[in-house]
């Protein structure tokens, strides 16, 4: 029986992981569905884009805590059950799927910015603010939030690599699980990559613009884009 109690737990992960709060806070305060407008995105940037700084604050937390909670519980509890290291990088991963893939909301999420930075507080708070300096000096130098998280994202194994040893002592299960987040954050923001190698991403605090339906046109120089 204790050998199922891991995949339990990761099946718990995924399902807290799953709860898509930029939706559930804007509908609670009476905001429109970010994915509805902007870039589409049910994450805390997306809802700051409606203008209301409070739901994107509050979005932010839920998420990041959805991310902290279950590697927390089981590093809280899990030992007599047989789950230490091994099992609180799968249940991390589990919850940051989550929310890239919610069951809930079907199977359509967020980049998982916030929820990864939870996982990795609960990993280590020591690792989990390392790599949220490094989006915070990111995002005040160069104002885009993709560009933060992409930075951040590339640095956060290498903080747990030479982290070891001196910060905490490596294991190659969180590892894994560190990569595995650092990649699919990175796909996660392909179209981002190409805007901003384009110039045209949008810049933290812009208001997303109200778009016709179908298809956006420049108006000023007349063709479509």
């Amino acid at each position: 029986m204790q050998s199922f109690f891991p995949v339990i737990a990761t099946l718990l992960g995924y399902l807290i992981g799953s709860l898509s709060f930029a939706v559930i806070v804007s509908s609670a305060m009476g905001l429109k569905d970010p994915r509805t407008f902007g870039s589409k995105n049910p994450g805390a940037t997306n809802v700051l884009r409606s203008g209301s700084k409070a739901a994107a604050i509050v979005t932010l937390l839920l998420d990041a805590a959805k991310g902290w909670l279950p590697v927390m519980l089981v590093r809280w509890f899990g030992k007599p059950y047989g789950m230490e290291e091994g099992t609180m990088a799968m249940v991390g991963l589990a919850a940051f799927v989550g929310h890239l893939y919610p069951v809930f909301f079907k199977f359509v999420g967020g980049k998982g910015v916030a929820t990864a930075l939870g996982v990795l507080l609960g990993i280590s708070w020591i690792l989990g603010l390392a790599t949220a300096a490094t989006w915070l000096i990111m995002a005040y130098f160069f104002r885009y939030s993709s560009l933060a998280s992409l930075t951040a994202a590339v640095f956060a194994p290498v903080y747990y690599i030479f982290g070891d040893g001196i910060a905490w002592y490596m294991n190659k299960s969180v590892l894994l699980a560190v990569s595995i987040m650092s990649l699919l954050l990175l796909y996660r923001h392909a179209e981002n990559i190409g805007r901003l190698a384009k110039g045209t991403e949008s810049r933290l605090g812009k208001k997303a613009p109200a778009e016709p339906a179908g298809h956006v046109k420049d108006h000023k120089h007349g063709h479509k884009r």
